[in-house]
């Protein structure tokens, strides 16, 4: 597939990584009792941005871990995956923000939470996106969106991030 346009640049993804930020605390009242759990793979690197945003604009130290899918994903088989999954503290009764790239089909997201609900019970669960492309197949609603990126099926969103891919962009591909 090759590049179709260039919907965000490094300025408008920390733009929306900014915006989200402040959404979350003020959705949430502050950042007391609350969790950031990122999505591999480069949902981790926004879970991180995030966090750190939210620590300087909160002053407080903010829990983040990464979720990996792999073995709860429904077109794959489970059996013998390495879940390489971090989350070094507890989530029950936690305000836990699920952090992902693109939300597409919602299968990712339900994989993520049957991931996150085998860990512990939190007090509730809301989902933060960079991109929401649509073409939903579960009831699945983002609470937080950078960008909303009406596509056809036939196209594919792609995020690089610094951390991995060497530069901050979102693309379109046909």
């Amino acid at each position: 597939m090759k590049e179709k346009a260039i919907i965000m640049d490094e300025k408008a993804m920390a733009r929306a990584v900014q915006r989200i930020s402040y959404e979350i605390i003020e959705r949430n009242k502050g950042c007391d009792n609350l969790c950031l759990i990122g999505i591999l793979t480069r949902g981790i690197h926004l879970a991180d941005r995030i966090g750190s945003r939210l620590e300087k604009l909160e002053g407080k130290k903010i829990d983040i871990g990464y979720i990996d899918i792999t073995p709860f994903r429904d077109d794959k088989n489970g059996d013998n995956i390495e879940d390489k999954s971090k989350i070094d503290f507890e989530i029950a009764n936690k305000r836990l923000v699920l952090i992902d790239d693109v939300v597409y089909t919602g299968r990712s997201c339900r994989a993520a939470i049957d991931a996150i609900m085998d860990r512990g019970r939190p007090l509730n669960i809301q989902l933060a996106v960079l991109v929401d492309r649509g073409h939903r197949e579960l009831p699945i609603r983002a609470d937080y969106i950078g960008k909303n990126l009406p596509t056809s099926r036939d196209e594919e969103v792609r995020v690089y991030v610094t951390e991995r891919d060497g530069c901050d962009k979102v693309v379109i591909c046909e």
